[in-house]
């Protein structure tokens, strides 16, 4: 079993930046992806951004493209959502997920875990 945590979640304005942070503990099995997801209220959980093992493979939802950079620390089992220029339909919870085959997916059926999720919410 794989846990995963995320963190760096708050209330910021329009604008602003905020840092995801998402930590993998257990039975981490290597190599494999990993994808920020969201989900909005009344609104399906879509994909954001996803990052494979090496860190050299990644992909963005077009939303958030130029917006947000995703990266990852290996060595910490670690992956990072950096939000720039936040808007308010950004508001929502933001959900971290392993892809035990290191691909880079885009569909919410690929992931094998899932963290619990941290709200962002964007004031305008």
């Amino acid at each position: 079993q794989v846990q995963l945590v995320e963190s760096g979640g708050g209330l910021v304005q329009a604008g602003e930046s905020l840092r995801l942070s998402c930590s993998a503990s257990g039975r981490t099995l290597r190599p494999y992806a990993m994808g920020w997801f969201r989900q909005a209220p009344g609104k399906e959980r879509e994909f954001v951004a996803v990052v494979n093992w090496s860190g050299r493979g990644i992909n963005y939802a077009d939303s958030v493209k130029g917006r947000f950079t995703i990266s990852r620390d290996s060595a910490k089992n670690t992956v990072y959502l950096q939000m720039n220029s936040l808007k308010p339909e950004d508001t929502a919870v933001y959900y971290c997920a392993a892809d035990t085959l290191n691909r880079l997916p885009t569909a919410k059926t690929s992931y094998d875990y899932w963290g619990q999720g941290t709200q962002v919410t964007v004031s305008s």
